[in-house]
């Protein structure tokens, strides 16, 4: 492939996203589809949302161009998974639904994927002992999976910067994976979607022309990046020779390009069950409010911190990935989770108790003062 198809690709991306996002803020504000701020909100002030859009024409228009490109015609198999994505999305950003009636919507989109030759995973490759595995097998570990991906990058997009930057480091990754693997067209789709992230984080952290990606975006962008990872577990032998890490550990190596989201929501979800509430009932026990709350760093600290964490555990990952076997690699990610789950959990960050302990303090400098008075 010419070096040139990449740069016209990304910079496309780029520039479409860049030039239309103030369109779409403009046409969000004059039509006031604006997000109002509540106690678990991040921000302080109404916020155009919908900057998700951006991502929905981008990657329409980039598929038309890319028609030819894919194997199996995956194509053509994107559009109708991003279109009821878009849709769903933007009917939530507009007027909330129930998380059943996008997972059924998400379920719908992840099927048309599943349906493509192409993303057959016919094999683990000997991963824990593992080679082939039946078809129904696949269909429920791959739907299992884009399902997971999709509903965890939707939940780390909670404060300014963060899915973006994220996105751009998982996206980063995959194109490095897909352009050593010879896989073109996943190549290409990883750097368009990069473009459009990159140009929607200038206005994501912009203090003037704010603008969110809302469940619109999210819901694209983790709906790509499932499918990334599902071509990624799917790659024939030949294509992992030429990839810097042994082929028995490519599924912990997709573990770890995803670990930001995933480790999260997992935290999350096992702090809900456990208080008994459901796991998607909405609260402030985010690794990135738990920074905000208690470090009390910026929303672009906080975002840059975990995206950088996200890449230095990557690259660590891949390291260990080229020499290591299963056993250690598998030891070294529980460690990695069960530390930060501790260092997470211990402390307890939630919103509720850090209202309760300001009060507590309160009271403690109230009955401080009356002690000094009455010893006076």
């Amino acid at each position: 492939m010419a070096l040139y198809y990449p740069v016209i690709f990304f910079i496309g991306a780029y520039l479409l996203t860049f030039f239309t996002i103030p369109k779409i803020i403009g046409l969000v504000e004059y039509k006031k589809l604006m997000d109002e701020p509540n106690r678990r909100s991040s921000h302080e002030r109404v916020t155009p949302t919908l900057g998700g859009v951006s991502f929905f024409y981008t990657l329409i228009l980039a598929l038309f161009f890319l028609k030819n490109w894919g194997t199996y015609d995956e194509a053509i198999f994107f559009v109708p998974g991003i279109t009821i994505l878009f849709i769903i999305g933007l009917k939530d950003d507009l007027v909330v639904l129930s998380p059943y009636t996008k997972l059924v919507a998400q379920i719908i989109a992840i099927s048309f994927i599943l349906s493509n030759e192409g993303f057959i995973i016919h094999s683990l490759n000997g991963f824990f002992g593992i080679y082939e595995i039946p078809i129904y097998i696949y269909y429920i570990i791959a739907g299992f999976m884009m399902l997971t991906i999709i509903n965890a990058y939707n939940l780390i997009d909670g404060i300014d910067g963060l899915a973006a930057i994220v996105g751009v480091v998982i996206l980063i990754i995959y194109s490095a994976i897909f352009y050593m693997a010879q896989e073109y067209f996943f190549l290409l789709i990883s750097l368009v979607l990069n473009g459009s992230l990159m140009a929607f984080l200038k206005y994501n952290l912009s203090s003037e022309k704010k603008i969110f990606m809302g469940d619109t975006g999210s819901l694209i962008v983790g709906f790509v990046i499932s499918t990334l990872t599902l071509k990624f577990l799917a790659l024939s032998p030949e294509k992992y020779d030429s990839l810097p890490f042994l082929l028995e550990n490519v599924p912990l190596i997709a573990i770890s390009i995803l670990i930001v989201p995933l480790f999260d929501t997992a935290r999350v979800f096992t702090i809900r069950l456990a208080n008994k509430k459901s796991p998607f009932s909405p609260d402030r026990n985010h690794t990135h409010h738990i920074l905000i709350d208690y470090f009390k760093i910026s929303h672009q600290q906080a975002s840059f911190i975990i995206g950088g964490f996200n890449l230095i555990f990557v690259y660590l990952f891949i390291l260990l990935g080229s020499a290591s076997y299963n056993l250690w690699l598998v030891v070294t990610l529980v460690c990695t989770v069960v530390i930060l789950g501790y260092l997470f959990y211990r402390f307890d960050y939630s919103f509720a108790n850090i209202k309760r302990k300001i009060r507590f303090r309160r009271k403690i400098d109230k009955l401080k003062g009356k002690v000094k008075k009455n010893s006076k």
